[in-house]
């Protein structure tokens, strides 16, 4: 341990000042001793107070163990006091701190009445024979508990301290420097997570190793997520509720636990005042779960269960659905609408019977989640004072968020987002890939639009997802330390903070690396593809689109993830033991695991191309698929046995579910002979006639490959004869035993000026001779005067990152946002803020340069994003030069394939005719028309762009 004083931790920037630790003991400034040389300060809290905030104390005091070895006294008088003490308590129900306030020695007229809010003040003689109090006072239960569990993030214990076991900062003594600072308000009122989807994670691991009892998930379990969230600054929570989970009111001791930790209890979107129907409705005895038909069985156990649990703190979902996530039952939707309308009725009159408070006092939420969304636009009368939580589609988009009426409603409006998902069209419960970037565009717009109340948080199992769930909960606190220039190193800071500056430039490439390639595609969605058949449908097929033979692609993202999988896996084996259970939870597991996932995904995809051409390399790669399946297991046991099997039970793989599945691979019959054979970079026929490599381009001073490979068992030599002194290869002769790869490049020195250079490579074993074209493009042309303000064609196609546009309008409300970590090109352009509702003569420009006159096609990559209400849509303009706007639109049907083709890839690529009237240089124009549409990138076809996932790179 340390000797004295601990390292500052980093805070959050929601406070007025800073809480800091003095690390040189200054004699000239005020310190608090919270464990000094000789003694502990005694922790004192009023018995009168609320038992979350004795909860806080008696927490806080096991912090300063875990710090420094040392225990407090906890106190509830001052009379058993030494001279230094620490008080607790909330404003009104603390003896102390009511006496502090008469006196004048604290002011708390700006926390006072306020919502979870607190301040924390060093008081010199306070009391006779006292002579210096630490004061955490806070405005309301929570608000003390915050005051709190922030002290104990400032003396080096992380809210993650046991969920993500980070570890404690160690110290030997701790002097408070700080003299005084105050808490905003929250962002956001409501703010909490709901556990769903437990059955392969959260739910065997709680049976397992915490109520072992029970064999499910029970209050021992809820006791650490109740502990999670206070230290999170979260006030409530959404229980599990699949049917392998007993109903949270049915469990004795749940409800308990949350009082005992202040924790309001809310519920997900199909649980109607507090009832779990998909665990606690029985058919035989109670009749069908429908309202039309079983009204009066259904309004008697709604009422039961008001009945039981209104005396804590609640939020009360408002709602119909049918059967667990079922959709409502019942005829066409305004048939529907009838039944909703009289159900919300009813629930309101349930409420107003078993509670003594008047409607508008009692926190009340309907969301409307799929297809009940469609049924509100019908026209329900929602009452005022229920609060609107407007739901994303799963996929982190979300679908509606409130007009200018319903800002005005007195209940206001909500979100509830997702970083997990079971469902329709694909899964994703393993790995939380969900960008920082998106979190906060998509959170930002709705914050902007008034949803401010509630933010409810779809968290899974909590892990692996814990840095999504604290960047959630972090917006939700203070929203204004967060833009789009730092939202990115939000993440890098927090683990750095933890595993040392020294790794900040390999963590913040692992991130960025890390969310790119999943936000292009989870891990989850790397079994299959949606494809155009030739009927102009979609349907779904084994591999994916990421190209072997374009643009390098699988090659490139395999390559990234082993770059990204190599630093992380370096990191652990250098961090002291005490940080590596941490690093590898947080950081190796996610970033090895969706590498290993990968690799065994593409490459079984490849070893099913391998084997349609007969090579010989083929059979090995089915042999690599199982070792990346093994591995991936060996780490993920790895996993569950960290720390004595601490989290047994908790991380399952895909592939692994309900049995062990690998990559579908294909062995084939070698003969015993030598047969070669040749591929060539973009070769997308087994014709072997015309052959011809990439057009190279001096510009971009590129290398293209060409392989020769063996159909057979028996080794064979090559030799390859460039026809020109400026053709290079990487190696001119071989022998193969299953394949080489060839690297070809160009010595532009050796070129002519002006002019479209040609010539051939000559491939013989001494049977067969096969002959590559070579074409490269010196663009050191007078016509182009230039080049850096201009976008040139590379083999048929212009790839552009959209915020590297050439020139910008923008009208006076309208401001083009550039999101760094967002896209297909890793930087998005949000076209104008989504709080606006004209993006009238706001526009950016491309200039590029065409040598002919032509038809070419636009394709531009949009977020899929959703219309922010009904009376928008999705548009934005393309125009080439004069010529007439094409609007472009994606207001595609929730839950159509094209839909889920969109979600799947984080993308909706929209196609665009236009027409080169003559040579030289253009200009492309991308106009806002529907402010916060948000684009990723920009492709302009002249008839050379291959078929891929994600098209060539941005130049």
């Amino acid at each position: 341990m340390k000797k004295l004083f601990i390292v500052l931790l980093f805070i959050p920037n929601f406070l007025f000042g800073q809480i800091e630790l003095d690390k040189q003991l200054n004699p000239f400034k005020t310190s608090f001793p919270i464990v000094g040389n000789n003694a502990v300060a005694s922790v004192y809290y009023d018995t009168n107070d609320f038992d979350v905030v004795k909860k806080s104390a008696y927490l806080f005091v096991q912090d300063i163990v875990r710090v420094t070895g040392k225990k407090a006294d906890i106190i509830s008088s001052r009379n058993q006091s030494k001279k230094n003490i620490i008080i607790i308590g909330t404003i009104g129900k603390n003896r102390l701190i009511d006496e502090l306030i008469a006196k004048k020695k604290i002011n708390v007229d700006s926390i006072n009445g306020q919502w979870e809010k607190f301040i924390v003040q060093i008081v010199l003689h306070p009391f006779p024979r006292i002579k210096q109090a630490l004061v955490i006072a806070g405005s309301d239960k929570r608000g003390t508990a915050y005051g709190t569990f922030t002290l104990s993030e400032t003396i080096g214990v992380s809210p993650w301290y046991w969920w993500a076991d980070v570890p404690i900062q160690k110290s030997k003594t701790l002097y408070l420097a700080t003299n005084k600072y105050i808490s905003k308000s929250p962002s956001v009122k409501y703010r909490g997570i709901f556990l769903n989807d437990e059955d392969w994670g959260l739910h065997p691991w709680a049976a397992k190793n915490m109520d072992t009892e029970l064999g499910d998930i029970g209050p021992k379990t809820y006791e650490k997520v109740f502990e999670l969230l206070l230290r999170l600054k979260a006030n409530m929570v959404a229980p599990a509720m699949h049917e392998c989970t007993k109903a949270f009111y049915s469990v004795p001791g749940n409800m308990e636990m949350a009082e005992n930790y202040g924790l309001i209890v809310t519920t997900s979107h199909c649980e109607p005042l507090l009832y779990n129907n998909a665990s606690e409705w029985d058919k035989k005895t109670q009749g069908d779960w429908n309202y039309e038909t079983n009204r009066a069985e259904i309004v008697k156990t709604l009422d039961k269960r008001v009945g039981q649990a209104h005396e804590n703190d609640n939020i009360y979902t408002i709602a119909l659905r049918g059967m667990h996530d079922e959709g409502m039952v019942g005829g066409t939707d305004d048939e529907k609408l009838k039944v909703l309308d009289v159900a919300v009725k009813d629930q309101r009159s349930i409420l107003s019977k078993n509670i003594n408070k008047p409607l508008t006092d009692i926190p009340q939420i309907f969301v409307p989640y799929k297809e009940v969304l469609s049924i509100y636009e019908k026209g329900l009368k929602l009452p005022d004072d229920i609060t609107i939580v407007w739901p994303d589609d799963n996929y982190g988009y979300i679908k509606k968020l409130s007009n200018s009426e319903e800002q005005k409603r007195s209940g206001e409006s909500g979100v509830y987002y997702h970083i997990s998902y079971l469902g329709w069209p694909n899964d994703y419960l393993w790995l939380n890939t969900t960008p920082p970037a998106l979190m906060y565009a998509e959170m930002q717009k709705a914050y902007s639009l008034g949803a401010t109340r509630y933010w409810l948080l779809n968290v899974g199992d909590i892990k692996p997802g814990e840095m999504g769930v604290q960047l959630f909960l972090d917006m939700a606190w203070d929203m204004d330390q967060f833009n789009f220039e730092n939202i990115n190193k939000y993440q890098v800071n927090q683990l750095v903070s933890i595993f040392g500056d020294n790794y900040k430039n390999d963590i913040e490439k692992i991130l960025e690396r890390y969310y790119f390639n999943g936000f292009t595609r989870k891990p989850e969605f790397m079994t299959w593809d949606w494809r155009w058949n030739s009927l102009f449908q979609y349907e779904k097929v084994r591999d994916t689109e990421f190209s072997f033979i374009n643009y390098s692609e699988a090659e490139n993202r395999l390559n990234d993830y082993n770059t990204i999988a190599t630093k992380a896996e370096f990191i652990y084996n250098n961090l002291p033991a005490e940080k590596k259970t941490s690093f590898f939870e947080l950081v190796y597991y996610p970033v090895k695991a969706a590498s290993l996932y990968n690799h065994e995904m593409l490459t079984g995809q490849k070893n099913r191309w391998y084997a349609k051409q007969g090579r010989a390399m083929t059979n090995a790669l089915a042999n690599e698929v199982k070792l990346y399946h093994d591995s991936l297991a060996m780490i993920t046991a790895q996993y569950n046995n960290l720390l004595n099997g601490k989290w047994k039970g908790m991380m399952v793989a895909p592939g692994f579910l309900p049995k062990v599945q690998l990559s579908p691979t294909k062995q084939i019959d070698l003969p015993a002979i030598s047969e070669k054979e040749i591929f060539v970079e973009g070769q997308t026929t087994d014709s072997l006639k015309n052959l011809s490599l990439p057009q190279f381009n001096k510009n971009l001073n590129d290398i293209h490959y060409f392989e020769v490979y063996n159909k057979g068992t028996i080794p064979f030599e090559w030799t390859a004869t460039p026809s020109e002194s400026w053709i290079k290869l990487d190696k001119y002769k071989g022998r193969t035993v299953q394949q080489d790869r060839i690297l070809v490049s160009v010595d532009w020195s050796k070129t002519n000026l002006d002019e479209l250079s040609k010539g051939e490579i000559i491939i013989s074993d001494g049977k067969i001779t096969r002959k590559i074209a070579v074409m490269v493009l010196n663009t050191q042309t007078q016509l182009i005067q230039d080049l850096s303000t201009l976008y040139l064609e590379n083999n048929g196609v212009i790839s552009i990152c959209p915020t590297q546009y050439i020139r910008k309008t923008e009208n006076k409300d309208i401001t083009f946002q550039a999101i760094e970590g967002l896209g297909y090109t890793k930087s998005a352009l949000q076209l104008g803020s989504a709080k606006y509702d004209s993006g009238e003569n706001s526009f950016v420009e491309y200039d590029f340069y065409a040598n002919k006159t032509r038809e070419i096609t636009v394709y531009t990559y949009m977020l899929p994003l959703f219309a922010k209400d009904k009376s928008h849509s999705t548009r934005y303009g393309i125009q080439l030069d004069n010529q007439e706007t094409a609007i472009i639109q994606n207001d595609v049907k929730e839950y159509s394939n094209e839909w889920a083709v969109n979600v799947l890839r984080n993308s909706t690529r929209n196609k665009t005719k236009l027409m080169i009237d003559k040579p030289g240089k253009h200009t492309l124009k991308l106009y806002c028309i529907d402010p916060g549409m948000i684009i990723q990138k920009i492709i302009i076809d002249f008839g050379g762009l291959k078929d891929s996932y994600l098209g060539p790179e941005p130049l």
